[in-house]
């Protein structure tokens, strides 16, 4: 194991601590597809982005990984209890909120029809729910959702969404686009 000298600086007090390590707060984001379309909730009594079409969402929860989480959420969001092979991971987006910490998505793309028929378990936080087509998706947006649904219709799989912190957090088509697909390695699996 390699020698850390600025450990043993910090340890004997002869230089300042270093800096907190980062931490990000992990979302999932489901991408229900039903033919064409996908399913958006309108966020209402949040205090966040009450008024906008959002993807069904949700915060990963301390100890449980990426999918189990989306399997909680959508089941908490919209009553569909799928199993974790149901879910396909569609896209990885690291964002930034105007003036916010920076957080990392998920999104995950399941097909309508597995684990049952979605409804609105969340009335308190979830005014409606709707079909979309994926390729007119609504401008009432949450900006960073539709980046995610663009860039996933486009077939991008890693993306960063950086907020300036003067941009609205609803989609508005007179900001540039923030999304930056972020390139993807060419190496394949080996031929068995």
């Amino acid at each position: 194991m390699p020698h850390d000298e600025a450990a043993d600086a910090v340890a004997d007090g002869s230089a300042d601590a270093a800096p907190a390590r980062h931490s990000e707060v992990v979302d999932v984001h489901l991408v229900l597809r039903r033919g064409g379309d996908v399913l958006l909730a309108r966020r209402a009594g949040t205090g966040y982005a009450d008024g906008l079409w959002h993807a069904p969402s949700g915060h990963v929860e301390d100890g449980e990984d990426v999918r189990a989480a989306m399997v909680r959420e959508a089941y908490e969001e919209i009553g569909v209890a799928f199993a974790p092979e149901d879910l396909r991971v569609a896209l990885v987006m690291q964002h930034r909120g105007p003036g916010g910490p920076p957080r990392t998505g998920w999104f995950f793309e399941a097909v309508h029809g597995k684990g049952g028929e979605p409804y609105n378990r969340e009335p308190h936080k979830c005014s409606e729910l709707a079909w979309h087509p994926l390729a007119a998706l609504p401008e009432d947006m949450v900006a960073y959702s539709r980046a995610g649904f663009e860039a996933y219709r486009r077939g991008e799989r890693f993306v960063l969404h950086w907020h300036e912190d003067d941009d609205p957090v609803g989609h508005d088509p007179a900001v540039p686009d923030r999304a930056v697909p972020l390139p993807m390695t060419g190496v394949r699996p080996a031929g068995g």
